[in-house]
């Protein structure tokens, strides 16, 4: 239940402090007072979206924070679960900074909106006027049904079973299409596939090549330079080899004389050493140098292999070419083992399929089974309530389409007096019996969902007379076991209630404000009796509240 409730900035709110009592409650005002401001209020601290232009003022902080006592609920779990500190006193906060940044708090601890959202549903349902129509919509009528049968766990394990059948039906329908695609493509790819083969790349292959092809291309060219080049180095007279002894001889005569003469010896002695090993390896060179015409063709016709392929698939190496051949040769692998896949997917698409459909059905059996009970308690809940002749009918349709919460269609079926036939709920009901069907709906749930706080905005509209007195008995029955508050213009509810707010607007130094109180037993007559004879009351009107409220 909500024990305390303080707003800071918001609205016409400046600042608010109240506390609240267990039982039933009713909260009165004029039109336009600003019950609906503290409806915003909490509807903050249920996660809705934060707007800077609820901030009375703008340069401060605007604060929603409420203490709800939930000791006798059993929901310590559902914090674990979102890993939030339990307290038996909890407190819910939200603040919005000037900025626009919007912030949430669970005992003290930081939050992000859909935590704060998943708590707070668990604490407290507020009722407005237009979810009445919520009864005519199909999603409304499950829930009912669901929370009556108690369908929550079956409807968790259904979900998590189609969520992996419609996986396993998505990638067994991709692997035939791949498999179909494969088919197509299979000759054409096997002939790209040979021809690589058949070319024997190797990495590498293609430089090598095109360095050889340059070789056997000019070997009379490469023969005649080595050859004059040996000459050059190594004439008897003036051969390189023979003027750089010479130059050693002259430099060692005056080596002794000096140390750069010295290194300048040394360095003369090297470059005769290294002259010495390059012409060994020309004439090695020399040697390999002979006209191949055989091996010119092979290095022709193998390069033009390379560049052929390479125009082909459209890549500029023998690596790309050898990447491509690998990928061909694992698609072939692939398609040989998809058959296999193929095979083991329907299967397990088969057993989900199974599995799914019979969880389905047990939540039918559910919902089936609590139709009767449901039709015969709204009927009862129903007859003081104006409604003596009101019958309902559900019509649970098992479908072969799968839903969110099972594979049954549900249509709602009213009719409202004798004689004439069943029509749909959202058809033929008023604005008056859907408040009332409600009322009834909301009692019945109530003593199983065990919510903590109901809070019904004017569920009492087009209601009135002795229908008000029995409306407000129910909720004096429902608020035994919850929290209990009734926002109402009828004052045959507001004299019902164990405890009275009233909401009202006032001007000080020429700003609105709202404020709440709870009202003592004589503001309580005069609320009362205003609610029945207008601002102007009279002897008469008193007296009718003193008596509504014996």
């Amino acid at each position: 239940m909500i024990a305390s409730l303080s707003i800071e900035n918001f609205a016409l709110i400046e600042k608010l402090d109240i506390n609240f009592s267990e039982g039933f409650s009713v909260i009165t005002g004029e039109t336009g007072a600003g019950k609906s401001i503290l409806l915003g209020a909490l509807g903050l601290l249920m996660g809705k979206r934060a707007d800077l232009s609820s901030l009375k003022n703008n340069e401060e902080k605007c604060v929603v924070e409420a203490a709800f006592h939930i000791k006798k609920y059993n929901i310590k779990s559902l914090f674990l679960d979102n890993d939030v500190d339990y307290e038996d006193e909890t407190i819910l906060r939200r603040e919005i900074l000037p900025s626009g940044k919007s912030r949430a708090f669970i005992n003290d601890t930081p939050v992000n909106l859909n935590v704060l959202q998943e708590i707070s549903l668990h604490l407290i349902d507020i009722h407005s006027q237009h979810q009445n129509q919520e009864l005519s919509e199909e999603n409304f009528q499950i829930e009912i049904l669901d929370v009556l049968a108690n369908n929550q766990e079956l409807i968790s394990e259904y979900q998590s079973n189609l969520e992996r059948f419609n996986a396993a039906k998505s990638k067994l329908k991709q692997l035939i299409s791949q498999k179909n695609s494969a088919s197509k493509e299979q000759d054409y790819n096997s002939f790209l596939l040979e021809e690589l083969i058949t070319a024997n790349l190797i990495e590498n292959e293609q430089e090598e090549l095109e360095t050889e092809l340059e070789k056997l291309s000019n070997v009379e060219t490469i023969r005649e330079n080595i050859e004059k080049s040996i000459v050059i180095a190594e004439e008897e007279q003036i051969g390189v080899i023979q003027n750089l002894k010479e130059i050693k001889s002259s430099i060692a005569k005056i080596a002794s004389l000096s140390n750069e003469y010295a290194v300048l010896l040394e360095r003369i002695s090297s470059t005769i050493i290294e002259l010495d090993d390059i012409i060994s390896e020309l004439k090695s060179e020399l040697e390999k140098v002979n006209n191949d015409p055989e091996r010119l063709a092979f290095i022709n016709q193998k390069l033009q292999l390379i560049y052929t392929l390479q125009k082909k698939h459209q890549v500029n190496s023998v690596e790309e070419l050898i990447a491509i051949k690998n990928e061909l040769e694992s698609q072939f692998i692939s398609s040989e083992d998809i058959d296999n896949q193929i095979q083991k997917l329907e299967i397990e698409v088969n057993n989900l399929k199974e599995s799914t459909d019979k969880i389905a059905q047990n939540i039918h059996k559910n919902r089936v089974e609590v139709v009767p009970s449901l039709e015969q308690q709204l009927i009862k809940i129903l007859e003081p309530l104006g409604m003596p002749n009101a019958r309902f009918k559900f019509e649970i349709n098992h479908t072969e389409n799968y839903f969110e919460t099972g594979k049954d269609e549900i249509q709602l079926l009213f009719s409202a007096n004798k004689g004439t036939n069943f029509g749909l709920l959202k058809k033929i009901a008023s604005g008056g019996e859907l408040s009332r069907i409600m009322l009834a709906v909301k009692s019945i749930l109530a003593q199983t969902k065990k919510l903590p706080t109901i809070i019904f905005d004017e569920i009492d509209t087009g209601i009135s007379g002795d229908v008000a007195n029995k409306m407000a008995d129910i909720m004096n029955q429902m608020s035994d076991d919850l929290q209990l508050f009734a926002i109402t213009h009828l004052p045959q509810i507001a004299s019902k209630g164990k405890n009275h707010y009233k909401v009202f607007k006032y001007i000080k130094n020429e700003n609105t404000f709202t404020e709440i109180k709870k009202l003592n037993e004589n503001e309580r007559i005069n609320e009362i009796a205003e609610m029945i004879s207008g601002k102007d009351l009279t002897e008469s009107a008193i007296n009718h509240a003193k008596a509504l409220l014996n």
